[in-house]
């Protein structure tokens, strides 16, 4: 099968993003959405994106307006009527979710592949919601759309081969990398990536380090990160982060559990840069936001605590654990896993004066595991739970197998 129409449901900005990727790609697009301000504001945002690309010469006038031409705005469902694909990408709330698979699983047609944009969700679940669960599979895009290379495939316990192989061909033809991730709790990015912005919000939360401190000690001019993880939960949504956090402290309990602080901003309504303020203020000036009355109100209430230390291991850290679970459960590949990391969060390590592209796994191998586990095993006794060592990590410094300076790891190394 090969997708020639694409319906999206919901012209928020990742469905307005994944448009604009599908346009420029030549596909034909169906934007739906139930407000007329959603498509106009939708609409807007493509429009300027390709009238940028065309000053800078990277489209001619005739490009311009095929591409603008290839995009349907409406809030009548009939325009899906002959999608191929149709990608959900509402909010993410699972009954809002649900209902919107329940309408598409009666409209499209019996042989359009359903596809849901949920960062974390059970794609199983939403699955049965269509009653063609052998037709449904997740697609999720990251944002901005436009810019970022990763698209995970996440096929449902029931999916068909062949709707999965049509979905990488799609990313591929959208000009992304799809990476294929087992049906589990935050699939494979956001179950790296949450633990990681999680531990930042903990020590902020804890007084161990300041905004400031802790975005400067992960971002550029410290490990390597693009941003500090402070600056990308702004980029993000607060509001999506805290959905995301909730969701995975639900299902993997005190692995996994959601700083306090995090909560506390959104019911505050700091969203990050959507709202104009988050960890940092987003006026003429960004600069860092003052978070201190809100953390006392979580001491005075008992759901945080102070004078814990920082450390950039104390954040890295539950990303490389989860990163060695993933593997554990063959939730991905290897070579996955670190792809995942590198196109979709563009992970990097500083090494002298040096940036290197580099995924956690590829990390873990090259600093030792011996000493990642040493690391995690002290973290562990000094904060709890969540730094509990993966047992496949134990299992490798058991046998000797201690990454790049053994030649095995998670990677084979030639001596």
């Amino acid at each position: 099968m090969c997708a020639r129409k694409i319906g999206i449901v919901g012209a928020g900005t990742m469905g307005a993003g994944i448009a604009l990727v599908a346009s420029a790609a030549g596909m034909r697009v169906a934007l739906n959405d139930v407000q007329q301000q959603q498509l106009e504001a939708a609409r807007a945002h493509i429009e300027s994106a390709y009238r940028r690309r065309a000053e800078r010469g990277t489209l001619t006038a005739e490009e311009l307006q095929r591409g603008l031409g290839l995009v349907d705005y409406s809030l009548a469902d009939d325009t899906l009527l002959d999608a191929d694909v149709v990608i959900e990408a509402v909010p993410e709330d699972m009954q809002l979710k649900k209902q919107v698979f329940g309408r598409l699983g009666r409209l499209c047609r019996p042989d359009a592949i359903l596809a849901t944009n949920t960062s974390a969700l059970s794609v199983a679940e939403l699955a049965e919601s269509s009653g063609r669960p052998r037709r449904v599979i997740g697609m999720h895009f990251f944002n901005p759309v436009p810019a970022m290379k990763l698209v995970e495939v996440i096929p449902g316990p029931r999916t068909e081969p062949t709707v999965t192989e049509t979905i990488v061909g799609l990313a591929r033809e959208l000009g992304k990398i799809p990476v294929i991730a087992r049906d589990r709790p935050g699939f494979l990015v956001n179950r790296l990536l949450m633990p990681y912005l999680n531990e930042a919000v903990t020590c902020l939360q804890e007084d161990a380090a300041t905004i400031q401190e802790i975005d400067a000690a992960l971002g550029r001019s410290g490990f390597g990160w693009p941003m500090g993880p402070l600056a990308l939960m702004d980029m993000l949504g607060l509001d999506v982060c805290h959905h995301i956090a909730a969701y995975l402290a639900e299902q993997y309990g005190e692995r996994m559990p959601e700083a306090a602080l995090l909560r506390v901003l959104v019911e505050d309504g700091r969203y990050g840069r959507k709202s104009g303020r988050g960890f940092y203020d987003h006026t003429d000036t960004v600069r860092p936001g003052d978070v201190s009355l809100l953390v006392r109100e979580l001491r005075r209430g008992g759901a945080a605590q102070a004078g814990s230390s920082f450390s950039v291991d104390r954040v890295v850290m539950p990303l490389l654990n989860e990163a060695f679970r993933c593997v554990e459960e063959e939730m991905a590949s290897v070579s996955d896993v670190d792809l995942a990391c590198i196109a979709g969060l563009g992970m990097q390590v500083r090494k002298g004066d040096q940036l290197v592209t580099c995924g956690p796994l590829e990390y873990a191998d090259d600093r030792g595991l011996d000493v990642v586990l040493d690391v995690l095993r002290g973290l562990h006794t000094q904060l709890g739970e969540r730094f509990r060592p993966a047992a496949i990590l134990q299992d490798k410094v058991r046998a000797g197998v201690l990454g790049v300076k053994s030649g095995r790891g998670f990677g084979i190394y030639e001596s």
